[in-house]
């Protein structure tokens, strides 16, 4: 089975709701935007029975260079990871 396009998912959804096609590509970009704003500000933003996006700091370590074998130094940063919830975890698996 192939994985869904975006189009796809619109449309799925658009019939599901019995909204606009965009309307719920509305609400998407929304939802995106909202989520950015959140976790810029507040570093964490929560969607119910999918998961949280949550900003953490990476520290500095030590790499390689794959090319040459050569050791690097990679700086800190801040990076953004999403927790999976344990509602889809069972869902899913």
């Amino acid at each position: 089975m192939a994985k869904m396009t975006k189009s796809q998912l619109l449309a799925t959804l658009a019939e599901t709701t019995e909204l606009s096609k965009k309307d719920v590509a509305n609400f998407f970009d929304e939802l995106a935007a909202l989520a950015y704003k959140e976790v810029k500000g507040c570093g964490e933003f929560v969607l119910p029975g999918f998961g949280k996006l949550v900003k953490a700091h990476r520290k500095a370590r030590k790499g390689r260079n794959p090319a040459t074998g050569e050791e690097i130094q990679i700086a800190a940063k801040t990076v953004v990871k999403f927790r999976l919830a344990k509602a889809a975890k069972d869902a899913v698996l």
